[in-house]
């Protein structure tokens, strides 16, 4: 029997005297004594699951306040209402945001500065302010947790360029742990909040993907009108509230009209919306006063909203990471709840239309030309080139990513590394390196409409994506209702799951899983592969070399 360690019992004992918590998960305790020991941690977990918990915990024990970087104001409120209506002064939140008074910000500093509170909840934005910075690094913070953090990677259903500096500014913290949390992220995703944080040999925890009160349910609707009469069935036997996933805000708009019509009281969210309407709309969710809500993508990330009984989507979502993120609002006070995707063939091409199309060689070499001739702030990139803050995140992004773009400075300051390419040879590195993820791009799509065409169990192959492995199938699926489902042989095949191999044309990738007689791998260059396990072995298509990712 193995016996607990003094980290564990210290750890287990403010849980339970500061939080009430009886018992931890074994994927909190492990991520929790990594962060005690000055560890770094990256930390998938489901939405529900107690990511929160992960660096609030050990943050009673730690030597120091902890700063937690969040990208929405209303998940920061829902946070910081949790910890204070604890009355426990070691667990007493503030807040440093566009939503509080300069007075406001200097007091929330000074509480943090004498110890008359733990948490300094602050957003990338606010951090990315030089005079800010050097506050909050004044304080000697222990510990940075970042929550939502699939927001940092290019590959996250969630992208926000203002994340993208956030390694830099906590090594201007003086570069304490740091936590990384979010509730799905595929091994590309958590490559790049590895690399983009800056994460230093991280106590990497994915574990609990699987959701058993969730049923999942597909179906391929072969016109429009097929697919209106499926999601009013939904309505008409399912309980409030629930989420409707759309892929267009014209799309989110007329549907939510077409609904209210119809009789079924529906709001529409997206995120061209006035930002004081969308938190009014938001607010109104919370409270149960807006039984059914139309949105796009933009709409549910932190939602802290426990009796979501159903998610829908009305066409074929772009990836895995985003579908296992939506779905995962529903069903957090763990009841029964159902996720239903109604899709259409044509949706792929929407998705496709999405993805867009390869930068301009001459944009990228234009922004590489001006990095070279010093350092200069992101505001003045903006107004000198004329792009939005998105767009130009994305093309410092891919020229980071070959060398020809870097943060420094105090301040901030984007400029070209000493050794970077020319801006014209930069370029066509950067083309080479965006057409490359538009390849893996298109192959998550591919591995969704996968998803959707199954006729065995759906939760194998969906989890088999973010690395994880079922070994039975799930039973909470409409494949495994209607007996489709075969229970699979586990891990078998001819390379070990996790680990890594090669092939000819596409290079280096990871097995991810097994199911039946197919095998899914995760190359580098082209993204999801699946592949048929007999070929493979017969005409030797890859070849191993023994190592192991965990």
């Amino acid at each position: 029997m193995k016996l607990p360690t003094l980290h564990s019992t210290r750890l287990r004992r403010v849980a339970r005297q500061h939080f009430g918590w009886g018992s931890l998960r074994p994927g909190q305790l492990a991520a929790m004594r990594a962060l005690l020991k000055r560890r770094d941690a990256l930390v998938v977990l489901p939405t529900g699951a107690g990511k929160s918990a992960i660096y609030q915990v050990p943050a009673a024990l730690l030597p120091g306040p902890t700063v937690v970087v969040s990208p929405l104001l209303a998940l920061q409120e829902d946070q910081i209402r949790a910890l204070n209506d604890r009355g426990d002064t070691r667990l007493r939140a503030v807040r440093v945001s566009s939503a509080e008074t300069p007075n406001q910000q200097a007091a929330a500093l000074r509480e943090i500065a004498t110890g008359a509170a733990r948490f300094l909840f602050i957003t990338p934005e606010q951090l990315s302010n030089p005079e800010c910075l050097a506050k909050v690094r004044a304080l000697r913070p222990a510990l940075v947790a970042v929550d939502e953090a699939h927001c940092i990677s290019a590959w996250g259903n969630d992208f926000r360029p203002d994340y993208l500096a956030l390694g830099q500014l906590i090594r201007g913290l003086g570069r304490p742990p740091v936590v990384a949390l979010t509730a799905t992220a595929s091994p590309p995703v958590r490559e790049d909040i590895v690399a983009r944080l800056g994460l230093e040999n991280p106590r990497t925890v994915v574990a609990g993907l699987d959701r058993p009160n969730l049923f999942l349910e597909v179906a391929h609707c072969p016109t429009e009108e097929y697919r209106w009469r499926r999601l009013l069935r939904l309505l008409d036997t399912d309980q409030r509230p629930g989420i409707v996933y759309v892929p267009t805000r014209r799309a989110a708009e007329e549907l939510a009209a077409r609904l209210t019509e119809a009789g079924h009281d529906a709001a529409y969210y997206h995120g061209g919306m006035p930002a004081g309407a969308r938190t009014e709309l938001h607010e109104r969710f919370l409270d149960d006063q807006v039984p059914i809500m139309v949105a796009t993508s933009a709409f549910g990330m932190g939602i802290d909203k426990p009796n979501i009984r159903w998610v829908a989507h009305l066409a074929l979502p772009d990836s895995p990471d985003s579908y296992l993120q939506e779905i995962g609002r529903a069903g957090r006070d763990g009841s029964p709840a159902h996720a239903l995707l109604l899709w259409r063939a044509e949706d792929v091409g929407l998705q496709r239309f999405f993805t867009g199309g390869t930068p301009d060689a001459d944009e990228l070499a234009e922004l590489a030309a001006v990095l070279r001739t010093g350092p200069v702030t992101r505001a003045a990139l903006r107004e000198r080139t004329g792009w939005g803050s998105r767009k130009l995140g994305q093309l410092l992004a891919l020229l980071e990513r070959v060398g020809a773009a870097g943060t420094t400075g105090p301040k901030q300051r984007v400029s070209s590394p000493r050794y970077a390419p020319e801006p014209a040879e930069a370029a066509r590195a950067a083309v080479a390196e965006a057409e490359r993820q538009q390849a893996v791009q298109r192959s998550r799509t591919d591995m969704m409409r996968a998803f959707a065409e199954a006729t065995g169990c759906r939760s194998q192959p969906l989890l088999a994506y973010f690395g994880e492995q079922l070994e039975s199938t799930c039973g909470h699926c409409d494949s495994c209702h209607a007996g489709t489902s075969t229970a699979g042989d586990g891990a078998s095949g001819p390379f070990p799951v996790h680990s890594t191999v090669r092939h000819a044309e596409w290079g280096p990738g990871l097995v991810l899983s097994y199911e039946d007689d197919r095998m899914t791998v995760l190359f580098e260059n082209v993204g999801y592969k699946t592949l048929s396990v007999p070929v493979v072995s017969e005409q030797g298509l890859l070849t191993g070399d023994g190592s192991r990712n965990s």
